[in-house]
């Protein structure tokens, strides 16, 4: 199994033969804008004024868009927000994607928007698991703001020869979280853990806490934080993370790759 960090939640993973590439968010730096050009009917407002205007992505991708996409077999895409997916202003998404790759997505509302953006294979994926040659996919829950969901949204688990991958997707910690984990035991998990917070909405997917609770639920787990550095709304940054972690005794118990690192297991 190979892991890499891309960018933000953008991870690409070849795993049972096949490669993965996640939440395929590739707009150049600074390319999406920031929340003050957003619409008014887009309920996106960050907690502190001040980030509102910072553009994002805040970093450049750590490698070209070819290369990202090359070899790809598949997308899975957790769900339709613009810092996991590239959004036009029509509202078709992935301008940039091969039009004929299969992409896996979580319900028929986010399987429609890519049907009319031109892709050609777009699946749902199930919560009783899609077989994909030797490996099978499994859509499980996540909770998306802990006032109110921003939006549905999945994580996944990957199972076959290889250790069993849980993606976490944008979630905080919760008990469905703790089931897929009691359920599946899987042996790496990746974890997005900036605490983006949206007023709206509250936070948004993992903080240290959270990070502490899935360390507590899975210790012999490998344990990846992802989405990090890339968005206005984060709490936490990679270093506020470690910082944290490291006063809790657990930051030997997780890998925070930069962008670009690729991980072994």
């Amino acid at each position: 199994m190979l892991i890499q960090q891309i960018r933000n939640a953008t991870i690409k993973i070849h795993y049972g033969g096949k490669v993965f590439l996640v939440d395929p968010w590739l707009a150049p730096k600074d390319g999406f804008g920031c929340f003050a050009g957003l619409p008014e009917s887009i309920p996106f407002k960050t907690p502190d004024s001040q980030k509102t205007f910072i553009s994002m992505p805040i970093c450049p991708l750590p490698t070209t868009v070819d290369e990202i996409l090359s070899d790809v077999d598949y997308y899975i895409v957790t769900h339709i927000h613009p810092d996991h997916i590239d959004m036009e202003m029509d509202g078709t998404v992935g301008n940039v994607l091969n039009k004929e790759t299969p992409v896996l997505v979580q319900n028929d509302e986010d399987a429609q928007i890519f049907v009319r953006s031109g892709f050609k294979d777009v699946r749902i994926l199930p919560q009783s698991g899609l077989s994909i040659g030797e490996v099978t996919v499994t859509n499980v829950p996540a909770r998306h703001g802990v006032t109110i969901p921003c939006g549905s949204a999945m994580g996944f688990m990957m199972e076959g020869e290889e250790k069993t991958l849980y993606l976490a997707g944008d979630t905080i910690w919760y008990e469905q979280v703790e089931k897929s984990l009691r359920r599946f035991q899987p042996g790496v998990i990746i974890l997005n853990a900036c605490a983006a917070e949206l007023v709206d909405f509250g936070r948004l997917i993992m903080d240290a806490a959270d990070v502490a609770e899935v360390i507590a639920h899975a210790p012999e787990a490998d344990i990846i934080i992802s989405h990090m550095d890339n968005v206005a709304h984060a709490s936490l940054s990679r270093t506020s993370l470690r910082e944290k972690l490291e006063s809790q005794n657990l930051l030997s118990k997780v890998k925070i790759p930069a962008d670009g690192e690729t991980l072994s297991f």
